[in-house]
């Protein structure tokens, strides 16, 4: 079970990520927008949102320019386009939000900041009905652990085997992370 469950975060998720390709919307700007979003590019992302005032544009996979600056920690980007009106808590096809791929990143201070901004803190995508506590959790991310904590994030929740996030630091054998669940 466990070789099958580090199969999947070390090779089969970054697969699937990585197959979806262009913009699904139609234009350059939109692609252009998803790109720049994941690069970081502040400047350009500003010149495209000039000729461009929709920041949700998806991708074949449904993935926003939002998402792609929080999986790759770019928070200059993430704050331009909430205050372009970015959908917080848009989803791709698995159901992942920007919140959750920032917290599975261990990008903090991203997290705070969707947070701050109404993003969904108990949301379970699609695949395994993991939450961004428990993705922060498999992935041994303290930060985003403690970030999602201080926020209130429901540690009750449980995936679709059952488990909740102290089940995984459990199994993970990650007493630190246990230690902070049990505490707060």
């Amino acid at each position: 079970m466990k070789a099958a469950y580090y199969l999947f975060l070390t090779i089969l998720l970054p697969l699937s990520l990585a197959s979806c390709g262009g913009a699904s919307d139609t234009g350059a700007d939109a692609a252009s927008l998803i790109e720049v979003a994941e690069q970081g590019d502040l400047g350009a992302l500003e010149s495209l949102l000039k000729r461009h005032d929709e920041p949700d544009v998806r991708d074949s996979c449904d993935w926003t320019p939002l998402m792609k600056a929080a999986l790759n920690g770019h928070r200059e980007v993430v704050e331009r386009l909430l205050a372009a009106g970015a959908e917080v808590d848009a989803q791709d096809k698995g159901g992942y939000t920007a919140m959750m791929l920032a917290a599975s990143n261990n990008h903090a201070d991203i997290v705070d900041l969707l947070l701050q901004h109404g993003a969904m803190i108990d949301h379970q995508e699609l695949t395994h009905r993991w939450t961004a506590l428990i993705w922060a959790i498999n992935q041994g991310h303290q930060a985003s652990v403690e970030t999602l904590l201080r926020h209130g994030a429901d540690r009750t929740l449980k995936d679709d085997q059952g488990r909740t996030a102290a089940d995984w630091a459990r199994e993970l054998n990650r007493p630190d992370l246990l230690g902070l669940l049990q505490s707060r």
